[in-house]
Order: structure tokens, then sequence, then C-alpha cells
């Protein structure tokens, strides 16, 4: 997972400014040591102001072993000293030493002022760098960013999320260190952080973004952990819209729309915060399942929430459907031509619906006294897939026009008109198939 790129600013950020007096000095009551250590601490200030990290370490390292309590600022100013010395040498052991090094100024740090809030997220940003690719001391640096938050409430800077959930991936990776439940936990908490941070004024698009697509890479989440673990809980926990809100959420980013856990999360967030898309989708499940007295009142609502023609023709053109399986073909037309008005591109398939539901109407509409007016819904449907473009649907249609012998024996000729009667109810052009 690169991130890289994510976090380049983060260090000049946290990193900031170098001590050169803190209150609280403890100098050695022995002269002679006394004036080493004063010797000494201006050295490694100087050597640091000219950026010789290296040659600073000797006599911070002096400093930190013979007066460890002389004053916070050689543990400060210390970090940034074995940082830069890391960062100068190419050999990787001594680098190493160096990065350690760092480390254990922070920890011997809080022994002696206790005072972590201050400088923790920086002890995360630092061991994340040096370690990410060390299984042994990731779930330390994972702890460290779980501290941070815990002691101040959050971390300070957004993209810092973006190295703590890359930290929790590769501990995963490495050590197996949770369960799917587990990493997800961690996972909504960062976007909780990152929500409040967004809804502060502060753009967070892209650590969301990086996140995200760390949780991708885990390949935690599938159709059978959501139906299978999370469905489950929401089985129990009915009213947990938290949870409902988490199935809908990956349910759709992973496509797992057929499964009895998206439904039930559907519902819930359909019930208690509609939109029009929730609504949709909510009825399409049910229409799948032929439950059309569960859909009609979805669709319903659907029709009252959409915002937009386009969105109207869409549930008119379901409810057409619907209507038309239950068998109300009147309302099914009605519906539909209702679609094709809204929306120019349902037209097509709007009249398609009406053309297919006259040619299945025969045996309803058949009275076998006149076979002109009989088949006269033949050029109904005729008619209305004309009006839908289809060339086949016309042909098949046409196929059952009465014939010529069936007019004249009936008095009838070739461009008189006729109604159709029945639900249909179409006065047309009387035309036949020969």
């Amino acid at each position: 997972m690169k991130i890289k790129s994510t976090l380049l600013g983060l260090a000049a950020i946290l990193m900031a400014g170098v001590v050169q007096a803190q209150d609280g000095w403890n100098w050695p009551s022995d002269a002679a040591q006394e004036a080493k250590a004063r010797e000494l601490n201006a050295a490694y200030t100087d050597y640091m102001k000219s950026e010789q990290y290296v040659d600073a370490t000797k006599p911070l390292s002096w400093l930190l072993v013979n007066v460890p309590e002389l004053n916070e600022s050689i543990y400060i100013n210390g970090t940034k000293i074995y940082n830069g010395a890391a960062d100068e040498v190419s050999d990787e052991a001594q680098k190493r030493v160096y990065q350690d090094s760092v480390i254990a100024l922070y920890n011997k740090r809080e022994e002696l002022y206790d005072n972590a809030p201050k400088w923790i997220e920086n002890k995360a940003y630092y061991g994340y760098g040096y370690y990410k690719n060390v299984k042994e001391k990731l779930p330390e640096v994972v702890g460290d960013f779980q501290r941070a938050i815990e002691l101040n409430g959050e971390l300070s800077l957004p993209d810092l999320y973006s190295a703590y959930f890359d930290a929790v991936y590769r501990n995963n990776a490495y050590n197996k260190a949770y369960t799917p439940e587990e990493v997800l936990g961690i996972y909504n908490a960062i976007q909780a952080d990152l929500d409040k941070a967004a809804a502060a004024g502060t753009d967070v698009s892209r650590p969301k973004s990086t996140t995200e697509q760390i949780l991708v890479a885990m390949e935690l989440i599938d159709c059978d952990f959501i139906e299978n673990t999370m469905g489950p809980k929401l089985v129990a926990d009915p009213g947990n819209e938290q949870l409902a809100n988490q199935i809908f959420k990956y349910s759709v980013q992973y496509k797992c729309f057929s499964s009895d856990a998206f439904l039930q999360a559907l519902e819930i967030i359909d019930s208690k915060n509609p939109t029009f898309a929730t609504s949709q989708v909510r009825a399409m499940r049910y229409l799948q399942e032929k439950d059309y007295e569960k859909a009609e009142p979805v669709l319903d609502k659907a029709l009252t929430l959409a915002e937009n023609d386009a969105q109207k023709a869409e549930i008119q053109f379901e409810l057409a459907k619907l209507y038309g399986a239950k068998g109300q073909k009147s309302a099914a037309r009605t519906a539909a031509k209702e679609a094709a008005n809204l929306d120019e591109s349902k037209s097509k398939d709007s009249w398609k619906l009406i053309a297919d539901m006259y040619m299945s109407s025969i045996n309803d509409c058949k009275g076998g006294e006149s076979r002109a007016k009989d088949y006269s819904i033949y050029i109904a449907a005729y008619n209305a897939y004309q009006r839908a473009g289809d060339n086949t649907g016309m042909a098949n249609a046409k196929a059952r026009f009465p014939s010529k012998e069936e007019l004249f024996t009936e008095s009838l000729q070739p461009g008189q008109t006729i109604n159709t009667g029945c639900w249909i109810g179409e006065t047309v052009t009387l035309a036949t198939r020969d």
C-alpha cells in the first residue's frame, strides 16, 4: 500500500522546532562535571544547527548517559538529531541503531517527565516510518497511534490516520493480529474521527480515500462475511442502526445485493431515513421476490421522494410492471403511459409493455361473436409496438390480424374503425394479415 505521498508533509509539521532552552536545568553539583556538561550541551546544539547530526550524537550521548535529568530539551532535540543521523548514514545496521535511539528517547522522556500527550503522535509517526516492515515492531507502532487517540481524543493531522490504518493493515498481514470485526471497528472509528474533522471544515478526502483503499486491500469483507457474520448480529439487534448502515455500505461496495442481510439493513434504513434510492432499491428487491404486496407501498413512497421526472418515470414504469403482474392491466397501462410522458427514454419500454399486455389479453377479451372484434386487439397491439419501435412485435401482432375473408364475412372492410372493447377499449382501424 503506497501512502508515502500522502504523508510527505507530516514530518515537517510534526517535528518542527528546535528547543534551545527549557526551564528546570539540573546541572551537576560537581564543578568539573558541570563544566563538561555545559561544554557538550553547547557542542551538540552547534552540530544540530549546522545539521551535522552524526557528529551531534557524540556529545548528546554523553549527556544522556551521565546527566539524563539535565533538561527535557536533550530528549526533544535528541529525537531530531538521531532521526537526522539515521538519514545521514547508509549502513543499515547503524541506521537502525539511530532509529531505535529515537524511540528509546521517547520512552525515557515519558519515564522522567510523564507528558506523553505532547509527543505521542511524533513517536507513532517515527515508529511507523522505521518499523512498518518489521513484524515484531508493528504491534508497538499500532499501540502508539491508538494511545495518541486515547490521550488526545484524536490525531491532530488527518493524514496520520492513513499511517495508522496502514500500520494496522501490516500488523494484520504479518501477525494475524485482528479478527475482521476488529479491523472494521478500527476502520469505523477512523472514519468517525475524519467525519468530525470534515464537519469542522478540514479537507479529509485524501485520508478517506487512502484508508478505504487499505480496507479493500485487506480483503476481509465479502458477501459471505456480510451475510453470515454481520447479518446474524443485525438479526439479534434489529435496532442497531449503525450496524445496518455498515451492512448497507459494504453490500453496495461489494455488490452483495441478493443477501438477506442487505435487505434487512435496507428495510431499517429506509424505514428510519428514507430516500428515493433506498426506497427504490428496497422495492426492487421485493419485486425480484415477487412480493408485490410489500413492493407496492414502497414504490408509492419512492414516487413521493423522487426529485425529478426521470426518477418519477422509473417508479411509474416499475409500478406498471407490478400492476401487470397482479393482473391490474388497466392500471398498468396508465402507469406505463405516465412513465413515457415523464421521460422520453422510457417510451420504448413503456409502449412495449402495453403492447405485450394487449397481446396476452385474447383469452380475457375474446367474446366469440365477432372474429374481427376479437382480433382487433392485435391491431391495438401492433400500434403500441409501432410506438415502441419494435419491428418483431409488429410482425407478430400483424400475423394475428383478421383475414380479408373474415372481414368480408362480417360485411366489414379494411379502413373501417372498430372498438376493441374489454379493458383495452381502443378504437382501431381495421387491417388484414393477408
